[in-house]
């Protein structure tokens, strides 16, 4: 899609050059939801691939993303030893709606910026508690668990000028058992339920996404037993709290999540599928 608005395009190679945010600016990363649409708002877009970030940073503490690292190069993220979330990271990366080029110009930051429910990253960090890094446009720095980023479909904390920088994500979230469950219209369509259950030292973790119009995150001490787990969710998210466009009605979705989640439950405990 031409944006036949855009006036200037603007490559700064470091923060600093940057410069003050104005009316009509738009950060560029993969382009790929930007480009979709005309967007006759935006009159200047600041790319942020000039500032070459490192994609993928690996420390004893765990694992930072670069907010322009895309799908296709966090598949391939170097994992500490004994890591069992190589597989979630390639679900979430495939649950992307979209063909394999779009993989490899789709950013992680984009993805999570543009807050649409079905963002598959969206799931990915919410489920693996990561922190969020922003830079405001006045300078410094902020951080922001995943779970509160997302406020509504296309609404995230960001402030005007304000950008993401990264994602961490811990060793010990890394390390943790996953069980996934998505479900889309057609094989190649946008998600209508993703939910992602982990376990974590005292408990278990369920993520909402796609399902609803922003990640909903639950924590439970211990796992729950099928009723328990059937009654938070009811309480979490009341049948009117579910998502409603063309990829799903609210009332399959619910379903579809009571489902998945007594699925993903067994999963964890070794149990047969409900």
């Amino acid at each position: 899609m031409d944006l036949n608005t855009i006036t200037a395009l603007h490559r700064p190679r470091s923060r600093a050059e940057i410069g003050p945010w104005r009316a009509g600016d738009a950060f560029l990363a993969g382009g790929t939801v930007l480009f979709a649409a005309p967007d006759p708002d935006r009159t200047r877009l600041i790319d942020l691939a000039s500032l070459d970030w490192p994609a993928l940073t690996l420390t004893p503490e765990g694992l930072e993303i670069a907010a322009t690292c895309t799908l296709a190069q966090l598949e391939e993220a170097p994992l500490p030893a004994g890591a069992q979330a190589g597989d979630l990271i390639t679900a979430c990366c495939h649950a992307l709606y979209g063909a394999f080029k779009v993989r490899n110009a789709a950013t992680i930051g984009g993805n999570l910026c543009t807050a649409l429910p079905a963002a598959p990253m969206a799931a990915l960090v919410v489920a693996l508690d990561a922190t969020l890094t922003l830079w405001p446009a006045e300078g410094g720095e902020r951080q922001v668990a995943a779970a509160d980023f997302i406020l509504g479909p296309q609404q995230t904390v960001l402030a005007p000028g304000e950008m993401l920088r990264s994602i961490f994500l811990s060793t010990e979230a890394l390390g943790r058992r996953w069980a996934l469950r998505r479900m889309a219209l057609n094989d190649l369509g946008r998600n209508a339920a993703l939910l992602v259950g982990t376990l974590v030292e005292d408990g278990f973790a369920l993520t909402i996404t796609a399902a609803t119009p922003r990640p909903v995150h639950l924590a439970f001490t211990g796992m729950p037993d099928a009723a328990a787990l059937d009654a938070v969710l009811e309480e979490a998210i009341p049948p009117d709290g579910y998502y409603d466009d063309v990829h799903g009605d609210p009332a399959w979705r619910r379903h579809l999540t009571r489902l998945f989640a007594q699925q993903i439950r067994s999963e964890l405990l070794g149990e047969s599928a409900p």
